[in-house]
């Protein structure tokens, strides 16, 4: 299990906060630093739906060129949220078989069966 998201996030500070206040050990990958691959982002769009990972409400969206916020479908979207990582929605938390995005806190305890 992984939580993935950017360490300055507001949403990702409360999802790392809850887990550490219920003594849970789940590694960090801040995909800002560390990178992502584009298996990694294929899979959690396959698991969510692209549109529920996309993140369009993001500065970083609004910040892009005309000609890449027109006629987005999953692959462009896919190279979007490589090339600009901020686009994701956060935080991301992954097993082998499940994939959450955002944070909230009765969504976390049901995962966690607390």
């Amino acid at each position: 299990m992984t939580l993935f998201g950017i360490k300055n996030c507001d949403t990702v500070k409360k999802a790392r906060k809850w887990i550490e206040a219920n003594d849970l050990t789940i590694p960090f990958h801040d995909f800002r630093v560390d990178g992502l691959t584009k298996d990694q982002v294929a899979t959690w769009a396959a698991y969510l739906g692209w549109e529920n990972l996309f993140n369009k409400r993001s500065t970083s969206y609004r910040n892009l060129s005309d000609e890449d916020r027109s006629n987005i479908d999953e692959a462009k979207a896919i190279e979007l949220m490589l090339t600009h990582p901020t686009l994701i929605k956060r935080p991301v938390l992954v097993t082998n078989d499940k994939v959450m995005v955002g944070f909230k806190e009765s969504e976390y305890k049901a995962w966690f069966n607390l």
